[in-house]
This record gives C-alpha cells, structure tokens and sequence, in this order.
C-alpha cells in the first residue's frame, strides 16, 4: 500500500474517486496529505470532511515544507494546475493524470477544457487519459497508463470531456495500484532501457 500527497487546484472530483475507491478496497493507497495552491478550492473542503489533513500552499517551496510532516511514498497531481517542483526524495515519485493520449494534446497550455476544445477542433474519434510519472516538463515521464474512450462526430466539448472523465476514474486509481505492484523504478527503467 502506498502513502500518497494529493495535490489539487479545484473542485476536488478526483479525491472524491480516491476517497470512494479506498473506502472499498479498490485502491491500494492512503492519504496521508491534500494540499492546494489555492484557497478557496472546494477540494480543501472535501479533504477536510474525509478527515485528511489539509492545507494551502502558494508555491512548491510552501508544498514540500508541508510534505516533508509527512510519510509519503507518491504524490499525486489530482487536477493540480501548475508545474510541481518536488523535493529530491520524491524527485521519481510524482504521478500526474492528462485528459489525453499522450502524445497528443499535451505540453504548455494544454490542460482542462482546452485539451477536449483542440480534441473537438481536430476531429478526432477517439480521446482517453494518460496517468504517467512527472519529470519537471508539462505531460512528460514515463507512462504509467493509457485508458481510450470512442467518440461521436457529433460529440461536443462537454460530452468529450464527460467520457474522458469517466476513464480517468478508472484509470488512475489502477495506475496506482500497479505502481504498488511494480514499485516504482520499473517504469522509469521501463522506458529508460535500464532492467
């Protein structure tokens, strides 16, 4: 089982999917820590409610003061809208979830509902999610997992973004667990030729 930072900008959908998934069994981790980079965020609310500890930090300066009180094996970036920096410990242990295949739609400025606007402007008939480790470039590191959704000619931006979010409910969570499995080292060797 994994210990696990979840940090977040929002609303807080993917901690509620966390929360959830722990609760049954389904997700081998434990929240030790939610923070956010904004104040307001309804996710502090939530994180609150479940009883994690929670707080507001500015700036990745402000997060790692905050994780290092903390036993964390991962952290995870829940709908977190700004480059995390993590402290060396943990320089290998950052997952991050894109509302794309990557490499497609991704890098600076692709985040949220730009990603499914450029999804929908393209064309495309299929879009999905990719949970990868983070390595200090926007939608970089190696892949942890890739979950595909099929979509309609006639599919708007919010209907895209609809389904891409029902995977990455799915895929995140079983992104986690396979981390737990393998350990971490194996995807950065995986994709880095070292075995």
């Amino acid at each position: 089982m994994l210990n696990m930072a979840v940090l977040l900008s929002g609303s807080g959908r993917t901690l509620d999917n966390f929360h959830q998934r722990i609760g049954e069994g389904s997700l081998a981790a434990d929240i030790k820590v939610v923070i956010s980079n904004v104040g307001s965020a309804l996710g502090l609310a939530k994180a609150e409610r479940y009883g994690y500890p929670a707080f507001h930090c500015r700036d990745n300066r402000a997060i790692n003061q905050t994780l290092a009180s903390y036993d964390v094996d991962i952290v995870c970036l829940a709908g977190y809208l700004k480059l995390y920096v993590p402290p060396p410990a943990l320089a290998r242990a950052v997952i991050n979830i894109h509302p794309a295949l990557i490499p497609s739609f991704c890098g600076p400025g692709y985040y949220g509902h730009h990603v499914h606007e450029a999804v929908k402007k393209r064309g495309c008939t299929v879009s999905g999610c990719t949970v990868h480790f983070a390595d200090g470039l926007y939608d970089n590191g190696p892949i942890i997992l890739q979950q595909c959704v099929e979509l309609g000619y006639d599919d708007d931006v919010d209907t895209i973004a609809a389904k891409v979010f029902a995977v990455e409910c799915q895929a995140f969570p079983e992104a986690i667990n396979r981390v737990d499995r393998l350990g971490i080292d194996y995807f950065w060797q995986r994709v880095g030729g070292e075995r």
